[in-house]
């Protein structure tokens, strides 16, 4: 008789919740479960911007993981920072599953051999068409996937960006803006630069505090929502991409 395994996940918050997603999903734990969780899952959520990570010894409980995006750089010596990077390098010696986001797909780079460091291009925020690579359609999760487009529009808010994938990883998708847009080791490791997980009243959210805080400028601003008028992200394909990472077996 087979025992089926808890379908245990954990998050990995790398940034504070902000005042709008506070009032409006009740934290970004929610609009991650949103995006991620089904039934009959239990979902952990650790703040490691605030220093609380997993112990070791319960690791090998939890199925996958997921690193959130984050305002800090992934190059960053902050000592949350280089913990996460241990734990990353724990979890890839054990094989599990894990998705980096944004902040979490560079960090993984980091953690893992690669180089990361600040966009050429300067901000990358909107909705980013990306190229699937042909590459994509080989690895194991994508097998539960009824088709990969060549094309996929994902919702962006970065300044930095994976330079060099560590030895072994393979891209998987790019644009004309970032070179690196998603690259995978394995049938274990995911980074995605993008925001599957995101709304646009988020990024909406989002670009009024880069403007609040001078980060961008008017204009900058103004014309990214307008073009957010005009375009929608997939979505559906992405969650479905991530929980078929994620859960696959």
């Amino acid at each position: 008789m087979k025992i089926e395994q808890e379908k245990r996940f954990a998050l990995l918050l790398a940034c504070k919740d902000s005042d709008y997603v506070k009032k409006r999903y009740n934290g970004y734990f929610n609009v991650f479960l949103e995006a991620f969780g089904d039934e009959g899952e239990t979902w952990d959520l650790f703040r490691v911007v605030e220093g609380e990570f997993p112990a070791m010894e319960d690791l090998h409980k939890y199925k996958g993981f997921v690193v959130s995006g984050s305002p800090y750089d992934a190059y960053g010596n902050d000592l949350w920072i280089l913990r996460l990077c241990l734990l990353i390098q724990t979890l890839n010696v054990m094989h599990k599953r894990v998705l980096g986001i944004c902040f979490g797909h560079q960090v993984l780079c980091r953690a893992l051999g690669g180089q990361v460091g600040k966009a050429c291009g300067g901000w990358d925020i909107g909705i980013r068409k990306v190229i699937m690579q042909d590459e994509s359609r080989h690895f194991k999760f994508s097998e539960r996937l009824e088709v990969i487009p060549k094309c996929v529009s994902i919702i962006e808010c970065h300044r930095d960006e994976v330079w060099q994938v560590p030895i072994g990883a393979e891209v998987i998708a790019s644009s004309e803006k970032t070179g690196i847009e998603m690259f995978s080791i394995g049938d274990h490791i995911l980074g995605i630069q993008g925001h599957p997980e995101y709304n646009k009243d988020i990024l909406h959210s989002l670009i009024d505090r880069l403007l609040a805080d001078e980060s961008i400028c008017n204009c900058f601003a103004d014309d990214v929502k307008a073009s957010l008028e005009e375009a929608e992200p997939d979505k559906e394909f992405l969650e479905k991409l991530c929980k078929s990472f994620l859960k696959g077996e």
